[in-house]
């Protein structure tokens, strides 16, 4: 069986194999005659065509600083860490306060998940936590020394008419209802988010650090029973930002420039307060992405913790269609947001209009072929390292979400193929997602299906 640092090695050279096979076969690495364009476009397709075919191939860098971030993030770090070791006693951890938010609509997935998560802590020997559920509606959580539930009055309002997710997060901070102390710790997650020990263990040495009040860590969606294969491999591409840029971006800069998910969050309760989530409507579409920046602009740090939770992938298209609707949506709140200064938001900000220009992107791969134009060898060599590592990217996350021991070499050998093939569905639902999201109403909150159990009639 091979060690963490063989594996790690692995990758790399799997990595700049098929960049470098890549750059040679899309051109990018010039290797003989054939490989350059010997047309004059101004005078074969006229000056209006040429200028947009240019500017078309241009957008493509608006990619090139997350690219970089997943890059150096896969590449610098182990990739295939060990498992987490504690490097102090979990009784000396100060006191952490798990806190589930939900809508109610799945109440026997949140009392299942609450007990399996509760479970996990214990045999971690974690002894000084608490499960908080917090809720729209009453989910009727049996009654537990180590579990509280909240449920959010109807007439509850913030101070800035905050909603959604935003409005039941900043509830909990109130006098009235808030029970921790300033030097607490709370791990955001989603109803359907499972702890693994692995991810206690690495919550505990974060909070045992105590150096950064903010930090989160990897998510896999491939656990368990696959609801859905075409959603949880294209999700692959996610697994893949989290060891790359967001890894990248909190053990090295400590700083969100690319903000950050809405689960496996990890605040110090004082901070929590001090940022807030009451940020307007504007804030409660993306509520974690606007609690980032505003975190950062604050002033305050972040890390990377070690070890994975687990979620699953949305169960249907439309699903993650609605999902990623969404995320366009909120993110677009965030970056035009007043509130937040340019500085802090402006690697997010060409992030999510490099999604926003996608459907243009996508049309510049047809035009290429279509349209061929001659163009300095850099622009080539750096088109070509965007679009390998992109797709490298659907490999790593799956090589790291499906167990090779698991599934056997032909199976995991399918999934790798599986996700690739993905890449174009996936490619057809983004743009989608990016035409809808900027024409549809854009304060509007849609939950995923997230129980399985809903999804079995009798």
């Amino acid at each position: 069986m091979l060690n963490s640092i063989s594996k790690h090695l692995l990758h790399c050279a799997l990595l700049f194999t098929l960049l470098i096979v890549f750059e040679v076969f899309s051109g990018g690495i010039k290797v003989n005659e054939n490989s350059f364009v010997a047309i004059d476009p101004w005078e074969e397709y006229g000056t209006i065509p040429t200028l947009l075919l240019y500017t078309l191939r241009l957008l493509t860098f608006l990619t090139l600083p997350q690219v970089l971030f997943n890059f150096f993030g896969l590449v610098f770090y182990n990739a295939f860490p060990e498992k987490v070791v504690l490097k102090g006693s979990p009784l000396l951890a100060p006191f952490i306060c798990i806190r589930v938010v939900t809508r109610g609509d799945y109440p026997d997935l949140v009392k299942s998940n609450v007990l399996r998560n509760m479970n996990t802590c214990l045999d971690t020997g974690l002894e000084n936590f608490l499960v908080e559920v917090v809720s729209d509606k009453p989910v009727n959580l049996p009654k537990h020394r180590r579990t509280r539930e909240i449920v959010v009055p109807k007439e509850y309002k913030t101070k800035t008419g905050a909603l959604f997710k935003s409005r039941a997060l900043q509830y909990c901070l109130e006098d009235n209802v808030n029970v921790l102390n300033n030097n607490d710790w709370v791990v955001h997650l989603d109803e359907e988010t499972l702890l693994t020990e692995n991810s206690v263990r690495g919550i505990i040495n974060f909070v045992l650090d105590g150096k950064h009040p903010f930090g989160q860590g990897l998510i896999t969606y491939a656990n368990e029973n696959v609801v859905n294969w075409l959603t949880t491999l294209a999700d692959s591409f996610r697994v893949s930002d989290d060891m790359g840029k967001l890894r990248l971006q909190f053990k090295m800069f400590h700083k969100p420039y690319f903000s950050w998910k809405g689960s496996y969050v990890v605040t110090q309760v004082h901070a929590e307060k001090e940022v807030s989530f009451d940020n307007g409507i504007d804030g409660s579409v993306a509520e974690d992405c606007f609690f980032a920046m505003r975190a950062f602009a604050a002033g305050y740090t972040f890390n990377f913790i070690e070890g994975e939770m687990y979620e699953k992938s949305p169960f249907t298209l439309l699903d993650f269609l609605q999902q990623r609707k969404r995320w366009l949506q909120g993110i677009l709140l965030v970056v035009h947001s007043k509130t937040i200064p340019v500085r802090n938001k402006l690697l997010l900000g060409i992030s999510v209009y490099s999604w926003v220009t996608m459907p243009l992107s996508t049309s510049n791969m047809i035009f290429a072929g279509l349209y061929p134009i001659p163009c300095p060898n850099l622009v080539d060599f750096l088109c070509a390292f965007i679009a390998g590592f992109n797709i490298y990217m659907y490999v790593f996350g799956v090589i790291k979400s499906f167990s090779l021991y698991r599934f056997g070499v032909v199976k995991f050998l399918a999934c790798v193929l599986g996700a690739l093939c993905t890449i174009p569905i996936n490619v057809v639902i983004e743009n989608v997602a990016v035409i809808w999201g900027l024409v549809g109403k854009k304060h509007k909150f849609y939950v995923v299906q997230k129980d399985v159990r809903a999804l079995v009639t009798v």
